[in-house]
């Protein structure tokens, strides 16, 4: 029996610093308007911090945009949106650009579209502050560098001289958290801001937020698809579905006592590392390798007179048949360079690989030919990864016409449709477009097309990064079953450590593109040789508030 929604949340705190009020959003125009969002009601009090959660199209980054009128031209907000009392729904223009950024700021999801890749970090640093203080450039500039020590950048002082595209991703989220720091705001909104960071980025990212907090007391309203991050930091919690509040509860008694079936279904979705969940995958390590790297040095080529990168050194790796190898470390390990090599994207610089039993080093053209008929890969965004103006059962069949194994149009159209069964998609969605599909649809059709060579060895790179919890769970469910079916071989390369324990059979820790240890998946996450290895395994959130909290003790006092 379906669970009535809760339409009101409980009374806010009498120090509420933001009350949403009974807030709908609607798109459309004229006499056509339809809602997205149905009578919001939750607080934030001073101090506080809320997570908003539920699964894409739940209305969580709707809501919060709807804040500050941050929504496109053709929405609107009905209700009551107070901060300190003061209502924001009618607010004039210019009384909205006062508050924004200097009462309440926001960091955004991915930081490399949100800053202007044409300026520096100095430049988006300084305008942020000279556009609510009165000081002159060159006391902006040395603010700059004073905020961007605030948020634990390493030297400040060279960083503010860099563009966007020259810090890593843990740095770019550090410098949008320096920006929504210029004016000291009361509240600051997060939406998703550690969706795509490796764990132990991640860890800081989330411990600065929280160390920032505590020495201002702003309120934090955060979104995510992230139940680990939810416990990590989160007061209270607000789940939404299509549109609408279903339960809203302290984080302890959430996690230990949910009430409504979503919310339940919710936190039995997500992964949890130590679970004792295991692969079902079986190695045969009595046939040849699929993949085999001895001693590889992996480089970029440099460009006009600058020297080329050597992004791997002396790696040792084996795959398998059947076997599951998960490639875990922080971002510029090597994990993705691993990946492009085994594709045949980048060329071996010393060393031996082999594929499928053939010697591939010399990256001859019969060498790369070989390695597209061993070797495909699944891409972490599927909505980039196919071409928009392509059904998806042309973008499925795609391989199968460059390699020349099917060239009709009605054999190319069959098989995309046992492809689509495959991966429990309705065959008749053959001449849809990526853009009628959600986000876990489109990631079933990149696994579908990278299916339909019959590869020995798939390279999926962080193919369920991006997606929400129970939609991340039937991914990987799918993607377990059409291995024990099929029997490839697989490089998973994820920053999620209870994905890896529950897909891989083995595990490869990289550092700085060196092994620093592998082995069986159960030996490496429960007995940890190495302390890079344990500080990884120490930063991985986990949906246990009071688990959590031991966690976070533990890591900052090590």
């Amino acid at each position: 029996m379906t669970q009535p929604v809760l339409e009101k949340a409980p009374p806010p705190p009498a120090t509420a610093l933001l009350e949403i009020d009974d807030v709908s959003v609607e798109f459309g125009g004229g006499r056509k308007w339809k809602a997205v969002t149905h009578g919001i009601s939750f607080s934030v009090a001073p101090g506080e911090t809320v997570a908003l959660v539920g699964e894409s199209g739940s209305g969580k980054s709707v809501t919060a945009m709807a804040v500050l009128d941050l929504l496109p031209e053709n929405a609107r907000r009905t209700g009551s949106i107070r901060l300190d009392g003061e209502e924001l729904v009618g607010a004039s223009e210019k009384r909205l650009r006062q508050v924004r950024g200097r009462d309440v700021a926001v960091i955004f999801q991915e930081p490399m579209t949100a800053l202007n890749p044409v300026y520096t970090i100095g430049h988006h640093l300084a305008e942020a502050i000279r556009s609510h203080r009165d000081v002159s450039k060159a006391e902006a500039a040395e603010k700059a560098v004073a905020l961007l020590r605030q948020v634990h950048m390493p030297h400040p002082e060279e960083k503010v001289k860099h563009y966007p595209h020259q810090l890593s991703g843990g740095q770019r989220q550090r410098a949008m958290i320096a920006m929504a720091m210029a004016s000291e705001p009361r509240l600051l909104i997060a939406d998703e801001p550690t969706t795509a960071l490796d764990v132990t980025v991640q860890a800081e990212i989330l411990d600065l937020v929280r160390e920032l907090q505590q020495r201002t007391g702003m309120g934090v309203l955060i979104i995510t698809h992230d139940m680990g991050v939810v416990a990590d930091v989160s007061d209270r919690v607000v789940v939404m579905r299509d549109g609408r509040v279903v339960e809203t509860a302290p984080s302890r008694e959430l996690f230990g006592r949910p009430q409504h079936d979503y919310t339940k279904a919710l936190l039995e979705a997500v992964p949890r590392l130590g679970s004792g969940t295991t692969s079902s995958a079986v190695a045969d390590r009595s046939a040849p390798p699929v993949l085999e790297l001895e001693g590889v040095a992996i480089e970029y080529p440099g460009s006009w007179r600058k020297a080329g990168f050597r992004a791997g050194h002396d790696l040792d790796i084996s795959v398998a048949p059947g076997e599951i190898v998960g490639l875990v470390g922080e971002s510029g390990s090597g994990k993705s360079t691993i990946g492009r090599l085994a594709m045949g994207l980048l060329p071996v610089a010393a060393g031996r690989m082999e594929v499928g039993g053939r010697d591939v080093s010399a990256g001859s053209r019969a060498d790369l030919v070989h390695i597209r008929s061993q070797v495909s890969m699944v891409f972490q965004d599927p909505a980039s990864s196919l071409d928009p103006r392509r059904t998806i059962g042309q973008s499925i069949t795609d391989p199968l016409r460059w390699t020349g194994k099917l060239t009709s149009t009605k054999a190319c159209r069959a098989r995309a449709q046992e492809l689509l069964d495959d991966v429990r998609l309705p065959k008749e969605w053959v001449d849809r477009y990526p853009h009628e599909l959600s986000g876990g649809q489109r990631q079933r059709v990149g696994i579908a097309r990278a299916m339909a060579t019959n590869p020995r060895l798939l390279v999926a790179d962080e193919p369920t990064s991006a997606l929400d919890v129970s939609v991340q769970a039937a991914v990987l469910d799918l993607f377990s079953d059409l291995q024990r079916e099929h029997g490839f071989s697989c490089l998973f390369i994820t920053h999620d450590l209870s994905v890896v324990e529950q897909l891989a059979t083995s595990v490869v820790v990289l550092q700085h593109g060196r092994v620093v240890e592998q082995g069986p998946t159960a030996r490496v996450l429960d007995s940890p040789q190495e302390d890079y290895t344990r500080r990884l395994i120490a930063a991985a959130p986990v949906p246990d508030p009071d688990l959590q909290a031991q966690r976070r003790a533990q890591r900052l006092a090590g």
